[in-house]
């Protein structure tokens, strides 16, 4: 048995299988089979091929750059700081940032600060005090702007005061202004400039509209009819996030910009356009709330004060409220790849044959003609004759 066993296997692994068509004169497996080949093509041709467009090469792997310019400048005329004209070196903080851009709207100055000591400002609650043990020298205020002399500072007759401390004096004292500084900043512009490669396909766009006239950037504003213009004015962009400018400007906010770009390569490139989405990111809905808009504080020193022939050091101190615009940008590119690759369609004959030979009345039958073993022929007359095999054989049911 063994011998025997190991011969038929060797022989088993030398043959050669090839397929026997039998039509099945079986009307209820023919309807099941016509079905399933109707239900596939149909989810092939409307699901595959029409809403998923799985026929082309999708590359997702995006090279892309930024570069955004800010343009306007107006006037102001206050009591800290007098007569003045805001520019971008004034207003754009800091002059350039990693795909975002400030534009200051508002402003509270504190200013010709010099290290000294004075009192904290009441507003700080661990600088409060009633004697001068609850100010121990040496020791920062939390969330203060000094450090602790050791001396508790009270007006006139009050019983509680607040801590001596050693810092910039005097203390940032004024509280937010509820009309923007800079409210003209509403009309300025800025210019976003978006590069794309999809590095698979080799293909490259931006933006910017393709043309020789120099005057364009100068005039153009961007706009629904006018994509290819990368000139936003300000108070348009904040507008198209559902916000009112002078709003946000009086205690900043945070806006994205969505660059997307999804093409088609079966299609002329001149389709391949930009998208522009507009959103607000901080909490806008709740206008008491302590996370909503955004603002930083910034300081400049000087070696000597306005009308003033010398000094240690003085400092001016503002607290700055302000747009941030982050740009981000998403994009994916595809190409048909029916050239390059063989759809192949299943049509269900696996699962009618499975039916066809185990699940019906006439399974054996069905399987008989279907499954045929043909073995070597044999001499008659000295000449080797092989039973012949048909390609179609027709089987009534």
């Amino acid at each position: 048995m063994g011998q025997a066993g190991c011969k038929g296997l060797y022989q088993s692994l030398l043959d050669y299988k090839t397929e026997k068509y039998v039509i099945a004169k079986n009307k209820k497996v023919g309807l099941l089979y016509r079905l399933l080949q109707v239900s596939i093509l149909t989810y092939l041709v409307v699901w595959v091929f029409l809403v998923k467009k799985c026929y082309q090469d999708t590359d997702t792997s995006l090279q892309s750059s930024i570069i955004t310019k800010v343009k306007g400048v107006t006037f102001t005329n206050t009591s800290e700081l007098g007569e003045r004209l805001w520019d971008v070196v004034d207003y754009v903080v800091p002059p350039q940032g990693e795909n975002v851009f400030f534009v200051v709207t508002n402003l509270v100055v504190t200013p010709n600060q010099r290290q000294d000591t004075c009192a904290e400002s009441e507003r700080i609650p661990d600088a409060l005090c009633h004697e001068d043990s609850d100010c121990p020298p040496g020791k920062p205020v939390v969330a203060g702007n000094g450090v602790r002399s050791g001396r508790c500072l009270r007006a006139g007759s009050a019983q509680k005061g607040t801590c001596e401390i050693f810092a910039w004096c005097p203390v940032e004292t004024k509280s937010r202004p509820v009309k923007p500084l800079l409210g003209e900043a509403e009309d300025f512009t800025v210019y976003i400039k978006n590069f794309i490669r999809f590095p698979k396909f080799n293909f490259s766009k931006t933006n910017v509209l393709d043309t020789r006239d120099k005057t364009f950037l100068k005039s153009c504003k961007f706009g629904p009819k006018n994509p290819y213009c990368p000139i936003f004015r300000l108070g348009s962009v904040v507008s198209w996030t559902g916000s009112n400018f002078r709003e946000m400007a009086v205690q900043g906010g945070v806006i994205g910009i969505q660059i997307e770009w999804d093409c088609d390569l079966d299609r002329p490139p001149s389709e391949c356009n930009p998208r522009y989405y507009f959103n607000r990111l901080d909490n806008r809905f709740s206008e008491n709330s302590i996370s909503s808009g955004y603002n930083f504080r910034r300081g400049s020193s000087a070696s000597s004060p306005p009308s003033s022939t010398w000094a240690p050091e003085w400092h001016s101190w503002a607290w700055a409220c302000c747009r941030r615009s982050n740009g981000m940008w998403l994009g994916a590119l595809s190409k048909s790849r029916i050239l390059s690759r063989t759809l192949t369609l299943v049509q269900g004959s696996f699962f009618c044959d499975l039916v066809l030979i185990y699940f019906i009345k006439k399974s054996n039958f069905y399987r008989d003609k279907k499954y045929e073993e043909v073995r070597s022929g044999h001499q008659e007359n000295g000449k080797v004759t092989v039973e012949p095999l048909q390609n179609l054989q027709a089987v009534e049911a």
